[in-house]
């Protein structure tokens, strides 16, 4: 199964997230299917920048976003076409 999670990168004390979509069987920081966006918490005001088309697809062919990505997405909705 697919998952739309965060991996950590970025320095110590200084964390910087992607958001990849992923086996859900694999470890955190290992080798993704894609990168969907990027999140940075440490920045005044946090910086959130996501692939909502690549996002839509992933979803739609069954990917499940992390509690936490869900969040984001919620926060952070796709733009108006």
């Amino acid at each position: 199964m697919l998952k739309i999670r965060l991996a950590r990168f970025g320095g110590k004390k200084k964390p910087s997230y992607r958001v990849v979509v992923i086996q859900d069987w694999r470890a955190r920081n290992s080798r993704c299917v894609e990168v969907v966006g990027q999140y940075n918490p440490v920045a005044t005001p946090a910086q959130v920048n996501l692939k909502h088309d690549r996002i839509q697809h992933w979803m739609s062919v069954g990917a499940q976003p992390s509690d936490t990505v869900a969040r984001l997405l919620k926060a952070n909705p796709a733009p108006a076409a």
